[in-house]
């Protein structure tokens, strides 16, 4: 299920996924608590709890309740300061062995999420898909360059709010985007921001994550010869980024995720995409499930 060295925060409890938005609609709270011990008894390192826009009452109550049945510990995972408030808040470390919790995520529009840190530390998940302008308007990286200027300029707010932190407690989001309608070449970007994130010295050590399921959604599930499409995508890509210093994801303990020989097919088809521009990507990657 797992490669060594990669750490598995468990992406179930979201209200994107259908059947979860299903039992958070019942209020079916059981089964939200079953959800987060089938990930924990499946080899998840961390639970992801994405209520979506309910009220932060019911992201406190829904953290209470998992942590009575499970020790691992969990990600809050929200984009509003009040929902990660009342999670983090709620969380009892004591509950995961004294572990933190995962914040994700802050970007430079949210940096008041990191006033939370004095009540509750956490391991902050830093955004760095955007970036600020010097006149403060917030706008999407489109280059690797610009998403490694925004690494560093959360690195050093993060040192500024949490004292004494070190590389390895900080996690960066460079972001990634379906590969299957990636006319804009964004699968290029990351690679290279991962690659400058972990050449840069200042960043050594630093953990690095994505939500790998946005990888591949919308893709269908087997190529025409019967074989899937989605696990040997997402393996290719920790194929190729985790000897660049990325470690970890926000993902399914379901997918047989592995390390790929340089000629499997999966392999072959993003090693062309980094080749390739526009609609050529599309059409490259159709040849793969085709």
């Amino acid at each position: 299920m797992s490669i060594a060295g990669l750490t598995i925060i468990g992406e179930s409890i979201n209200d994107s996924v259908p059947s979860t938005h299903e039992l958070f609609e019942k209020n079916d709270i059981a089964g939200i608590v079953e959800l987060a011990k089938s990930q924990a008894e499946s080899g998840a390192a961390y639970i992801d709890v994405n209520i979506g826009l309910r009220s932060p009452g019911f992201m406190a109550n829904i953290i209470k309740k998992i942590q009575e049945y499970i020790s691992l510990p969990l990600s809050i995972d929200t984009p509003d300061p009040e929902i990660a408030a009342a999670g983090l808040e709620a969380y009892n470390p004591e509950r995961a062995g004294k572990r933190k919790p995962i914040l994700n995520s802050i970007s430079q529009a949210r940096m008041q999420m990191f006033n939370i840190y004095k009540k509750q530390p956490f391991i902050p998940i830093l955004l760095v898909t955007e970036g600020a302008e010097k006149n403060g308007d917030i706008k999407m990286n489109k280059t690797a360059e610009e998403t490694h200027a925004t690494a560093k300029v959360m690195m050093n707010i993060a040192r500024q709010h949490i004292n004494n932190v070190s590389n390895n407690e900080i996690i960066l989001d460079p972001g990634i985007m379906p590969i299957g309608s990636d006319s804009d070449g964004n699968f290029k970007r990351l690679i290279n921001s991962i690659n400058l994130i972990h050449q840069d010295a200042d960043l050594k050590g630093v953990n690095m994550s994505v939500g790998l399921s946005n990888f591949t959604v919308m893709l269908p599930s087997k190529r025409a010869d019967g074989s899937p499409v989605k696990g040997p995508l997402e393996s290719a890509f920790l194929t190729m980024s985790m000897p660049l210093g990325f470690n970890t994801i926000i993902g399914s303990v379901k997918r047989k995720y592995s390390l790929l020989p340089d000629d499997h097919p999966a392999m072959q088809c993003l090693k062309d995409v980094l080749e390739l521009e526009g609609f050529d990507i599309i059409m490259r990657v159709m040849s793969f499930y085709s």
